[in-house]
This record gives structure tokens, sequence and C-alpha cells, in this order.
């Protein structure tokens, strides 16, 4: 089958390049060794392919009817040729990434930008949810990445963990802005708008307040730190937000302040552990590492 195949691939080259020297030169073998490809096919299906005038091969009618017939096989094995060059050049291939919705309205898009720059014919699966469902995908093998909350959900999943300090924003004309640092005294009694009871930063802060003798006015429960923030921007409250929503935000309508004592968020990296994650996956998940290692904090 494979000498066949070589037999069609000479005769495509030739149709294609109109000379034995030029389908010599595409295929990077010998202008005698095409001539014996080509002699081979005619003896084979008892067909004359070629006709010669003024020294040029010129296809038969029955030569226009195989070559047709060939073309698409012949292209493809190309495209699969060229496929197998780009994945070990890790140039093609798929990137199958999830993450929170807080790293993907700019840090993700950003990182998974830069890094198939040189890889045009990668393909991207890229999908943001709740870090629950995350981790349902990646044990579920429907994304090899995955970028999360604490805290880990599924036994087969194995971890990196990082953690960001937030930041409290409040409304560009609220008296808090004076401040330099913000603590629950000076917020004691104000406005909060949180995120659900039960999400890390929520219950953090409660303890910081209730270890000051604050008060923690939740006046919104709300489940994305971008719709918190844009809540400080109407002036409905201060808010706890993560750092990556606030770099991909304008930062118009409300200040930053620290606050303290300092509330983390923990994100985790999570891959499947018994499932091998591919050469393009293993290459961004490095450069992703790195990236989180760079931001965020030591959590002690």
């Amino acid at each position: 089958m494979a000498t066949q195949f070589r037999q069609f691939q000479a005769f495509h080259a030739i149709i294609e390049t109109g000379t034995v020297t030029g389908a010599a030169q595409a295929l990077g073998i010998s202008q005698p060794g095409i001539s014996n490809l080509l002699a081979q096919l005619e003896r084979k299906t008892s067909l004359k392919l070629f006709e010669r005038a003024r020294g040029r091969l010129v296809p038969t009618p029955e030569a226009e009817v195989l070559y047709r017939e060939i073309d698409t096989v012949v292209r493809g094995l190309d495209h699969v040729n060229q496929a197998v060059v780009d994945l070990q050049n890790q140039k093609a291939g798929q990137l199958q990434v999830a993450s929170n919705h807080a790293l993907a309205f700019g840090f993700m898009p950003r990182l998974i930008a830069e890094f198939t720059a040189d890889k045009p014919y990668l393909t991207i699966a890229f999908q943001s949810q709740y870090s629950s469902k995350i981790q349902e995908w990646v044990i579920a093998g429907l994304f090899e990445i995955g970028v999360c909350e604490l805290p880990l959900l599924h036994d087969g999943l194995d971890r990196d963990l990082f953690y960001f300090e937030t930041l409290c924003a409040v409304p560009a004309d609220s008296p808090l802005a004076e401040h330099d640092v913000l603590t629950p005294a000076e917020l004691d009694n104000q406005p909060f708008v949180v995120m659900g009871a039960d999400h890390m930063v929520t219950r953090r802060m409660r303890e910081a307040f209730q270890s000051e003798g604050a008060n923690l006015w939740v006046r919104c429960h709300t489940d994305l730190f971008r719709n918190a923030l844009n809540l400080v921007r109407q002036g409905i409250g201060a808010a706890l937000i993560d750092p990556f929503t606030l770099a991909s935000d304008a930062g118009e309508g409300y200040v930053v302040r620290p606050f303290r004592p300092r509330i983390l968020l923990d994100i985790i990296i999570v891959t499947a552990r018994v499932r091998p994650i591919s050469a393009i996956g293993q290459q961004f998940l490095d450069r992703l590492s790195a990236e989180m290692a760079r931001l965020s904090i030591d959590g002690t």
C-alpha cells in the first residue's frame, strides 16, 4: 500500500509541477526515481497517463480523472505530515483551559494570547465557570488545566496552590477614600458588598471584623468579584476585590486601598492525576504556574 501511494504521490507531483524535474524537487527524490514510480503506476493500472509534446508531459484524459480522485488523498496526507511536524514543534494541537471568572476577564486571555502568538495552528478551548464546575470538567477530561478557588473537591486532582491579597475598593466620593489603609475599625457599620456567605474572602473578612469588635454591615451579596466592583462604582458600598479583577478594570468610579489584616484569596491550578497532560498543555502549564507564582504572595 505504501509503495502504491508513493506512485500516486509521484504522479500527483508531476501534474502539479508540470515536469519530472519539478516533481523530483517537490518530493525530494531523484528524477529517475520519479520516472520509475510513474512507469510502475502505468504498468499497475494498464493506463497511459502522459503524452510527450514538445518535451513536456501532457496528461491524458485518463490521467485527469485519476488526478481528481487522488488529489484529496495526497493533500490530506500532506496535511497530516505537517500536523506531525507542528505537534513536534508544539505549534499545533489543542490547548484546553478553564478558569474561574476572576481570571477570565483579563489575565487568562492575555496569557493565552502570548502563549499562542507563535503557534498559528494551535486551537484553543477556553471557558470560565464556577470553581466546583471547573474541577468536574478537569476530572471528566473536558479540560486539561483548570484554575479555580479552594476547596479541592476531588481526590483525583493534583493541585498547585497560590495566595493573592485582596484590596478594598470604595466609591470614589466616599470619605473612606481619605484613608491610606482600611481596617475593620474604619469600616465599622459601613455598607459592604460581599461574595456569598460561604466564600473564603467573606468568611475571613467576617472573622477579622469580629476579632476587632467591629460590625460588618452586609448590604449586598453577589457571586462575582466583577459584579461587586461594579456595585462599588455605583456607590452601593465597599468591597474586597481580587487583584485580577482590578487589573482588568478601567479603575474609574472607585479607589483602592490596602485592607488590614490582610485577607487572602486561595487559587489552585488543577490537573487530572491519572490522565497524562499533552506536551502543549504542559508547556502552557509551566508558563501559567510561573506567572501565578510571580503575582502571588506568601500565604503565611
